[in-house]
């Protein structure tokens, strides 16, 4: 056995999605650092999806940008993020040590990932380190592959508070293939944050009133999104305007419909978010994915 493992990675929430699904996962390749494969990642990466609290409490998803290489391992328990540009409401001057946090790498173009998910050890003006105290990979099901390129520089707009969905929303929403999700195992300073990936068809997100349904294809079997609503029944969606750098992220309660859904093909179940209120910030992100031909297992 991989003596780095975790032996029981998963809390009592993911225990209990797990069986409510109706299996249990003996054992995992969740480790306490990161391997050396890992180590070797992020510092090609160009972007990071990065999930902490907001003010009020609840999980929030945002991406921070810079040079390959604004990510980089110091040492396997030590992930530094030293971002240039931040599409990010939760803490504006950066999070403070000790605050749990987690982090999504993501290369479309390869379709690789890797989730780490700990606390903050250390701070150097906008910079953080996180203390790994997670880190796993994840397989490359219903990731698009997209070519990234550097945008021309250009202003990004205004953060636009928002209280629901409106029309603009709506549409990014309902032409979406890409989220990421932000969850938390409780409300306390032991939660433990978690921030995912989802992908489908265009357009899988449904849209009921303010209410978004999404739909839970097979994956991992690990159900650390679900295992934490069921913790911590609120989660934050992040949503990113791949062709023009817009992003959009929107807070609320959540459900979960362990049933399949007829309206939802192939979704094993679901699960929803009542949309309470959201920001969105034009050109935040200086990058630009242009979606390629690929055999991504879309549902």
């Amino acid at each position: 056995m991989d003596q780095d493992r975790i032996p029981d990675p998963f809390h009592t929430g993911e225990r209990e999605a797990q069986a409510r699904a109706g299996f249990r996962v003996p054992s995992a390749p969740i480790r306490d650092r990161l391997i050396p494969q890992h180590q070797e990642f992020y510092p090609l990466l160009p972007w990071l999806l990065v999930a902490a609290r907001d003010e009020a409490g609840d999980p929030s998803a945002g991406v921070l940008t810079g040079a390959p290489g604004f990510v980089a391992a110091a040492d396997p328990r030590t992930l530094w993020v030293r971002p240039d540009v931040g599409a990010w409401q939760p803490w504006p001057s950066g999070p403070a040590v000790g605050d749990p946090v987690a982090a999504l790498g993501i290369d479309l173009g390869t379709r690789r990932r890797n989730r780490v998910n700990g606390r903050v050890s250390a701070r150097n003006g906008q910079a953080f380190a996180i203390g790994v105290e997670e880190s796993f990979g994840n397989c490359p099901q219903y990731i698009h592959v997209r070519r990234t390129e550097a945008a021309p520089p250009s202003p990004a707009g205004a953060v636009e508070a928002l209280s629901g969905l409106d029309g603009e929303a709506r549409r990014l929403i309902g032409a979406a293939d890409t989220a990421f999700v932000a969850s938390a195992s409780s409300t306390g300073k032991d939660a433990r944050l978690d921030v995912s990936h989802r992908g489908g068809p265009a357009g899988f997100i449904r849209i009921d009133g303010d209410r978004l349904i999404v739909p839970d294809y097979a994956g991992n079997r690990y159900f650390n999104t679900l295992g934490n609503m069921l913790l911590n029944p609120r989660a934050g969606l992040l949503l990113v305007d791949l062709a023009g750098g817009d992003v959009l992220h929107l807070t609320g309660a959540v459900g979960i419909d362990w049933e399949p859904d007829s309206a939802l093909p192939n979704a094993q179940r679901s699960w929803s978010l009542h949309v309470e209120r959201g920001w969105r910030r034009k050109a935040a992100i200086p990058l630009r994915w242009t979606r390629l031909e690929d055999g991504s297992g879309t549902p």
